[in-house]
Parts: C-alpha cells; sequence; structure tokens
C-alpha cells in the first residue's frame, strides 16, 4: 500500500493506492463510519488486476473536513471525486459501499463519461431506496436510527466514553461484528481527528431522503428527475444478504434505472461484506470485470 496527499479543488485529501499505477484504475469509495484505510481487507485480492484508489472522503480520516452542512451535498462530493478521477486516465471503474455508494451513483449519473464500470456492495440507488424509506415498512423501521446519526447533538452522543455508542453502532447495530482490537483502535484514530466525526455525520443531515415512522407512509414526497437517475454504464451489485440496515426490497427496480446490471449475492454476509468474505467479493468482481 501507498499513501499520499493529493490537493483536489484546492483541498488536502488523503489517498491510500494499491496495486501499479499502470494498472486499470478502480476507485474505491468508503461509507460511514470508516475511512480509505477500510479497503484494505479487500483491495489486496484486486491490486494484481487494478490500481486500487481509495481516498478518505470529505469529513473523513486525514482529508479536508470542512464545518457547515451546506458543504456535504451531493454535489460537493461528487465533485471532489471528480478532481480525483481527472488525476487518473479517465473513465475509471468505481466501487461504492455504504454512503459511499451515493458517490458512486452520483458520478455513474452525472459525470458518465468518468465511469466506465460502476460495482455497489450493499449500498442503495436513490430511487428505490427513497420509495422504501418512506412507504412505513421493514426498511423505513431499520432505517430509524438515521434520525438520530442527524442530531445536533450526535457528535457529541457518539463521542462519549472513548466512542461506546459509535463502537456499538459499528460492530453490532447493521452487521455481525467483525472487528478485533487493533482494527478498532485505528478506526478509533481517524475518527478522533478534530472536526471529522461532526464531518462524518453531515453527510447524513445533508442528505434530502426522509424516513417514515414505522407504519406511517409518506404522501408529500418530492418528485425525483428519474430521467436524470439513470446508470448507462455496466453495473455489478454484490449484495451480502444479512444486512441489517440495508434490505434487499431497497434495490427492488434498480433494473429500471441501471438495465445492464448484473446482480451477485454472497449469502452469509451482511453490511460489512468486505471484511467479511473479501475474496467472494473480489471474485465476483474478477468475473464480472473484463
Amino acid at each position: 500500500m501507498q499513501t499520499k496527499t493529493i490537493a483536489l479543488n484546492g483541498q488536502d485529501f488523503f489517498v491510500r493506492t494499491w496495486g501499479e499505477p499502470d494498472l486499470p484504475p478502480l476507485l474505491m469509495l468508503h461509507g460511514f463510519p470508516e475511512y480509505g484505510g477500510a479497503w484494505a481487507d479487500l483491495a489486496p485480492y484486486l491490486q494484481d488486476r487494478f490500481h486500487c484508489i481509495a481516498p478518505d472522503q470529505r469529513g473523513y480520516g486525514q482529508s479536508w473536513a470542512p464545518d457547515g452542512v451546506k458543504n456535504y451535498s451531493t454535489a460537493a462530493l461528487v465533485s471532489d471525486m471528480v478532481a480525483l478521477i481527472d488525476q487518473f486516465d479517465a473513465p475509471v471503474t468505481v466501487m461504492g459501499h455504504d454512503w459511499g455508494a451515493a458517490v458512486a451513483y452520483g458520478l455513474a449519473m452525472f459525470q458518465p463519461h468518468l465511469v466506465s464500470r460502476l460495482i455497489i456492495a450493499n449500498g442503495v440507488h436513490p430511487v428505490p431506496f427513497q420509495r422504501e424509506m418512506a412507504a412505513g415498512g421493514a426498511q423505513s423501521a431499520a432505517s430509524q436510527y438515521i434520525h438520530t446519526l442527524r442530531r445536533d447533538d450526535a457528535a457529541e452522543i457518539f463521542s462519549a466514553n472513548d466512542y461506546k455508542n459509535l463502537e456499538r453502532f459499528f460492530r453490532h447495530h447493521v452487521g455481525t461484528d467483525w472487528i478485533d482490537a487493533a482494527t478498532l483502535a485505528r478506526y478509533k484514530t481517524e475518527w478522533a481527528r478534530p472536526g471529522r466525526l461532526n464531518g462524518m455525520l453531515n453527510w447524513y443531515r445533508a442528505s434530502p431522503l426522509r424516513v417514515a415512522a414505522p407504519g406511517e407512509p409518506l404522501t408529500d414526497l418530492p418528485d425525483l428527475p428519474l430521467d436524470k437517475l439513470h446508470v448507462p454504464q455496466p453495473h455489478l451489485l454484490i449484495w451480502g444478504d444479512d444486512d441489517k440496515a440495508l434490505l434487499p426490497e431497497s434495490t427492488n427496480g434498480l433494473e429500471d434505472f441501471a438495465p445492464d446490471l448484473t446482480r451477485v449475492t454472497i449469502p452469509g454476509a451482511d453490511h460489512w461484506l468486505c471484511h467479511q468474505q473479501p475474496q467472494a467479493v473480489a471474485d465476483a468482481i474478477r468475473n464480472w470485470h473484463p
């Protein structure tokens, strides 16, 4: 693994890479509450095939973490990665997990000339996800934690007692505990960097997606620009079927937006599939990617 700091749109971003620079680029986008180092379990299985590029995204780790919710809009997050792709040979294959999927989908939909192929691992397209979160059913119930993460005092809640509540969320709320003591210590180091936890939480606060109360469907959702939310590239969706946060129905109808879609399910994995079964995830990518 190599590391470097890169200036993107005038701000510093920390980037990890695996594999030789002359290999096809694979941009790997982490989610919450992770950082670019989260790909260290998967990237070694792919570094002979790809130049794996894993930034700490805005608000995370050693990258720029501006104050203010407005600085964490999808457009702002996507613009960071547009600037990063511009430093490599576009188009690139983009992979996203969890919140990284939101940026990956944004790149594929709004900057399609920069993305050759799209890989999502337990992440969701905004249209089917909003539909299910608004329906008042199982996905609405599973997403109630978002209200807590959006609270003004969420950083205080989740950092108290040496990040006890964030550790509990990470290890037990959305999947099976896979973290050993040394890995947890590395995560706590990243969470503790000044302003980072609030920056991470601002991703939730800035999102326009709404969550219904269980049994109380939302009926006043604004219309989404459906014609602009299509994925023209070949798209691979890798799914750990025991995910507690993102339920399978949150991907129903994805084919309507991604006509060249391949689905691969990894039994026995959950939201943290890239840590739990990196070989299986890598095999799915190798079998699909030419």
